[in-house]
């Protein structure tokens, strides 16, 4: 099987180079063809010459460049569009998410799942500015859509590449890809991952991210009604 790993970057100087060495130090041994695929989301801290550095020498590696920040989820859905593997990887680019978790949650999702994403039980964030804001969001959206998931803010995931490309995302649905998922019938399961504390750089996630959530949420509820019953909606 050959994965096709997605990267969205903006303004990671410290954490590219390094993120780049732990996934190969985890990819290489594994036995699994691979791609590694960042896509540079308008960086202005120099990202974009590392990355550019980064392709030229690992022939494994491709890198998508945005003119200016168009936000993560656009970033993601270019990464899928490049995406040639059999299933994608996707992982924030801060180093947060752990890519020793990738064999782990790719030997889950070969049992037979279209996706599988993970849960950070243990998460390394403030709690007012990060966890309290994912909590709330997270039981919102659970209670709308009635899919029972714990984290859908988890950017590490596996899903098939067939699926993903079927999605579409925009706004900040990146966020709600199980759940979107789901509607095109995918088989869905959730896996425990590592998270770890920033170490270099700034956070771009806040209080208005979790609003522009809550907002996207009444789209996917919109969504998931149509998929449920589409006559209903437009007769």
């Amino acid at each position: 099987m050959r994965l096709s790993i997605v990267v969205p970057v903006f303004n990671e100087l410290e954490n590219v180079n390094r993120m780049h060495r732990q996934l190969t130090d985890v990819l290489q041994p594994s036995g699994y063809d691979y791609e590694i695929i960042f896509v540079d989301d308008g960086s202005t801290d120099g990202s974009r010459n590392a990355l550019g550095v980064l392709a030229d020498s690992d022939s494994a590696v491709k890198v998508v460049f945005f003119r200016r920040n168009y936000g993560q989820t656009a970033a993601m859905q270019a990464g899928i569009e490049y995406a040639s593997g059999d299933a994608i990887v996707t992982l924030d680019g801060d180093l947060q998410n752990d890519p020793a978790d990738i064999p782990m949650m790719v030997r889950k999702f070969e049992e037979g799942y279209d996706l599988v994403h993970g849960w950070r039980k243990q998460r390394q964030d403030a709690w007012l500015s990060r966890k309290l804001p994912s909590k709330i969001a997270n039981w919102l959206i659970s209670k709308a859509t009635k899919v029972p998931v714990h984290d859908l803010g988890c950017t590490l995931k596996v899903i098939r590449t067939d699926i993903a490309k079927e999605l579409k995302l925009y706004g900040q649905m990146h966020r709600f890809i199980p759940i979107l998922a789901s509607q095109h019938g995918a088989r869905c399961a959730e896996v425990v991952t590592n998270h770890r504390a920033r170490q270099f750089g700034e956070s771009k996630y806040g209080i208005a991210r979790t609003i522009q959530v809550i907002l996207d949420l009444m789209t996917v509820k919109y969504l998931q009604n149509y998929f449920a019953n589409p006559m209903k909606l437009f007769g």
